[in-house]
């Protein structure tokens, strides 16, 4: 069993490092599994198709980082510095990322709704689920920072949606232009989108 259950590993990190790198679209089981260094039967023995996996894959991808965004906005740290908190770990995950392998690669989650929303309905639905958790997440600081009067919104849900947006977009940017300069910009975008009051702001570390 042991065995079994690190092969299935293997063709997930293989999978997934791929992915990130160059899409989905443009791989092969073959070129997984030899990544993987296991045999193209043990891929089928695990998945019944490649969608099977990259479902598969975003499923490991967003718990691993949901795991980062809860430590995160669920900490003990005011509301607001843990949205600040959760740019600075996107900033810094996306330059260490540059440093290693020359290039940003974004989100994996965004790069795979823009490559497979029309393609996969499966597919769409999962990432669909995982950015209305993201919202879930970002609304429960921002009622948080409101109920403080730290900010002022009309609509909790929507500026939450709004603060996803523009992180996403932020990260998509830094891919395009190969830089993490665009990542500077969303704390003060966040402070816009949530009309955060200037005494309630915190001050950088």
């Amino acid at each position: 069993m042991g065995r079994t259950s690190d092969a299935r590993k293997k063709i997930l990190d293989a999978a997934q490092s791929l992915i990130e790198v160059r899409g989905y679209s443009a791989l092969g089981v073959a070129e997984i599994c030899k990544a993987a260094e296991v045999p193209k039967g043990s891929f089928y023995y695990f998945f019944e198709s490649k969608e099977a996996l990259a479902l598969a894959v975003i499923d490991e991808h967003w718990a691993a980082e949901r795991r980062d965004w809860t430590r995160i906005l669920q900490g003990d740290t005011e509301p607001l510095q843990r949205l600040r908190q959760l740019f600075e770990a996107t900033e810094a995950e996306h330059r260490a990322g540059r440093e290693y392998r020359g290039s940003i690669a974004g989100c994996m989650l965004g790069n795979l709704s823009l490559e497979l929303c029309n393609q996969s309905e499966a597919v769409r639905d999962r990432l669909q689920e995982i950015f209305e958790d993201q919202v879930d997440m970002i609304e429960a600081v921002v009622t948080e920072a409101q109920s403080r009067g730290e900010v002022s919104v009309g609509d909790t849900r929507e500026s939450a949606r709004a603060v996803v947006a523009q992180l996403e977009g932020q990260v998509l940017f830094a891919k395009l232009y190969n830089t993490t300069a665009p990542l500077g910009a969303l704390w003060a975008n966040c402070l816009a989108l949530l009309n955060a009051r200037p005494a309630s702001v915190p001050a950088t570390s």
